[in-house]
């Protein structure tokens, strides 16, 4: 059975066949003349609505195309007696998602999102072909191969349909569809060819959007990038200042060579690393040495000391904040592990780290997400992550000052760097290192170092450890006039037997006696310029624990 259209709905072609139609209605009588008089009418009616619909598109800007859409799709609908019209693009999957979508008032809207394409194969393979699909009543979708069409169709309640493919340059992009509720309908070839010119517009307009899209979003990550690169040059400049940086770990002694055994055997992991060991062991040196042996070797290994930051700032430091968030952010910052994405970020001190801020790390710890300080765009990085502790962090969960699931995800693989005094017979090697190191910026050559000064260097116990022997051997080098090294004669002689007990080996009272009269020097100065903890190679809070667990008051 094929539909039956009444009505005034009928097929009106161009050049000769309208003009036999005139014809023909002259001698039909005048009703005959009126009804091609209203065709011609309506058909210039559509002519003057493309012509506006294409010169509207040709002027627009990206962000006005999906209005001029909508618009466009009311006007087409009503004008060819549609309930409802959509725009659907084309995915990579090769399916329909309706992007744009019109309906009259008392008729169900299509919602935008919706994906189609699979109910209706025939339709789709028909419009991936560049040409239009339609029929004028259900019963024009016979065959097996309609099956599936028909069904969607009569679901959606559509008595007449019609489909016209999106394309631009042969290459289809999606479709434009009318479809009808309220009974048959038929579809003009002259109107049909008219649709396909604007679905040509559309197609334009879509991939003109759609370049700019791209254009832009590339734009911001240029600058973006441009940002981040400006903020990396200026902490590599910052770190290329940093006396020591390439430093290499000094030592043969089995305790070092067992530290620098887990570097080789980590480095080339992902693995999250705890570095533990007191203040002035070279946690920072393990960290740079993972970093150098790692794949991430071609990127920065950005630094947070999280003892260094007030509380307040440390949440912006870590991952940055726009503009805006607080008071003074005049203009948006990239946090430190948006610099080290695709690097290495060293949190030392992490046991100083606030507890609302371990929160956070965790989660950038399990799913490499975090957001900036006043926003709520949820940022991704790729940053391996190494931390460094002279804390007991045991203790501190247990003080409820650190988080148990943040120090198990940040302890994967322990390191731990033994004190100084665990590993007396590299000293010598040191101290020629920093020997050596020291007296080119004094332009100085030193060739010996007396016996007794390297056994008291040798017997003292290193409070402070590599890092006091460092500022000791420095001192040393710049007291020196000739080639023989020049040490503080009140250092010698604490270390001397005698300057304590002959009979003694309390280790602990040599450090006593060093640290007070050090303390004397500097004024009994705990920390500020000059201060004793400097001159130790200590953390002023380190120097304060030792004094308390040594009895040391100031007199």
């Amino acid at each position: 059975m094929r539909c039956a259209i009444g009505g005034s709905r009928k097929l009106v072609r161009y050049g000769g066949e309208t003009e036999r139609n005139s014809h023909m209605s002259e001698r039909a009588g005048g009703k005959r003349t009126r009804r091609t008089v209203s065709s011609v009418e309506e058909l210039l009616e559509f002519e003057r609505l493309v012509g506006d619909i294409s010169a509207t598109f040709a002027g627009l800007q990206a962000e006005e195309i999906d209005d001029a859409l909508l618009e466009a799709l009311e006007q087409l609908g009503r004008f060819v007696g549609a309930d409802r019209a959509q725009i659907s693009e084309l995915t990579e999957d090769v399916e329909l998602r309706v992007t744009h979508s019109w309906s009259m008032p008392d008729v169900e809207i299509v919602p935008v999102g919706t994906v189609w394409a699979a109910t209706i194969p025939a339709a789709l393979q028909t419009v991936l072909r560049g040409e239009a699909f339609s029929f004028s009543c259900l019963a024009d979708l016979g065959g097996e191969e309609f099956s599936v069409d028909l069904q969607t169709f009569r679901e959606m309640g559509t008595t007449a349909h019609l489909s016209i493919p999106v394309e631009v340059a042969g290459e289809v992009l999606g479709v434009l569809t009318f479809g009808v509720l309220s009974g048959p309908r038929s579809w003009p070839t002259g109107r049909v060819d008219r649709l396909q010119l604007l679905a040509h517009v559309f197609g334009s307009a879509l991939r003109r959007r759609d370049a700019e899209r791209q254009l832009r979003s590339a734009l911001v990550e240029v600058e973006t990038l441009k940002r981040k690169l400006i903020a990396e040059s200026r902490y590599l400049e910052q770190e290329i200042a940093t006396e020591g940086r390439f430093e290499e770990i000094v030592g043969s002694s089995g305790p070092i060579r067992n530290v620098l055994y887990q570097v080789e055997q980590v480095a080339p992991t992902k693995a999250t690393i705890l570095i533990l060991g007191e203040t002035g062991t070279g946690k920072e040196l393990v960290a740079r040495i993972l970093h150098r042996k790692s794949d991430r070797a071609d990127r920065p290994m950005v630094k947070v000391n999280c003892a260094a930051l007030p509380a307040t700032l440390i949440e912006s430091e870590l991952f940055g904040h726009e503009r805006g968030a607080f008071t003074g952010a005049v203009k948006a910052k990239i946090g430190r592990f948006e610099l080290a994405d695709g690097g290495t970020i060293f949190l030392d001190e992490i046991g100083d780290l606030p507890l609302d801020l371990q929160v956070k790390l965790l989660r950038v710890l399990q799913d490499g997400e975090f957001e900036r300080l006043g926003s709520n765009e949820t940022r991704s990085v790729d940053v391996r992550v190494i931390a460094a502790t002279n804390r007991d962090l045991i203790e501190a969960i247990k003080d409820g000052r650190f988080r148990d699931d943040l120090y198990y995800r940040l302890r994967v693989v322990p390191i731990e760097v033994p004190p100084l005094r665990d590993r007396r017979e590299d000293i010598p090697l040191l101290v020629w290192h920093y020997v050596r190191r020291h007296q080119i910026g004094v332009h100085k050559t030193i060739r010996r170092i007396p016996n007794r000064i390297s056994k008291a260097l040798a017997d003292y116990d290193w409070p402070g450890n590599v890092r006091e022997l460092a500022n000791v051997i420095e001192r040393a080098v710049i007291l020196s006039d000739g080639e023989t090294l020049v040490v503080d004669e009140a250092f010698v002689r604490e270390q001397a037997p005698s300057a304590i007990d002959a009979e003694s080996d309390d280790l602990q009272a040599v450090e006593r006696a060093h640290i007070v009269e050090t303390l004397d020097k500097c004024g009994w100065k705990v920390k500020g310029r000059g201060n004793t903890a400097e001159r130790l190679g200590l953390n002023p809070s380190t120097l304060r624990a030792r004094m308390k667990k040594l009895g040391i008051q100031r007199p």
